[in-house]
């Protein structure tokens, strides 16, 4: 079973905060809506990029728990303050924080890590063609009548699946402590097989194919 400490629910909740409103303005810097598109887009980023990242950790704390690990969320102020002036730059470099895990026996192994590492990123890459599937499923049943709602919902489905394919691209890269690193350290062909499927939906996603 999944627990969570009082610290961790803390830690987390901070975490989505501040990654909620970084997402909400560089979303809305890039459709020009100045303060009224960051406030709409709040909630829709609070949905997108909160689901992504609460299901991504939760991926390495139900493997980690099921061998026996602990796991708990520890956030990152270095990396969130370094997140949000990045954005400010115009692109954001996420490192909110991650989970620790401790062994009860102080070892564990390169298949343990690797399948735990993963186990974000799978999430992320689920995710990602989940909302991929409601881009295509609701274009074309946007029309004048029901464009209002719809095109909220349409967005909300192009923002998640953007979050989802850039937040396994880039936990993949093999480069420490990303998870990346742990999972080519444990199976080189797995990695290949996720970080390329990562790459490719992240391309479609920030070359507006969807939108052609």
């Amino acid at each position: 079973m999944v627990t969570f400490s009082k610290t961790e629910i803390k830690d987390l909740t901070i975490a989505i905060i501040v990654i909620t409103l970084i997402y909400s303005l560089m979303f809305s810097r890039s459709m020009k809506n100045g303060v009224n598109g960051i406030i709409m887009l709040i909630p829709i980023a609070l949905v997108t990029v909160g689901l992504s990242f609460i299901l991504h950790e939760l991926g390495h704390k139900f493997v980690a728990q099921k061998y026996g690990f602990f796991a708990e969320f520890r956030r990152s102020d270095k990396g969130l303050i370094l997140a949000f002036v990045t954005a400010l730059l115009g692109y954001i470099f996420i490192a909110p924080g991650a989970v620790m895990i401790g062994s009860p026996t102080g070892r564990m192994s390169e298949e343990e890590n690797g399948k735990i590492s993963i186990a974000g990123p799978l999430v992320n890459i689920a995710l990602a063609l989940l909302f991929i599937g409601l881009v295509i499923t609701i274009r074309p049943l946007i029309t004048n009548v029901n464009m209002s709602t719809m095109i909220y919902l349409y967005l909300i489905a192009i923002i998640g699946f953007n979050v989802n394919s850039y937040l396994a691209l880039f936990n993949l890269l093999p480069i420490p402590p990303l998870d990346g690193s742990k999972v080519i350290g444990w199976n080189f062909i797995i990695w290949i097989i996720t970080i390329a499927a990562s790459g490719a939906l992240t391309y479609i996603s920030y070359t507006n194919m969807l939108l052609l």
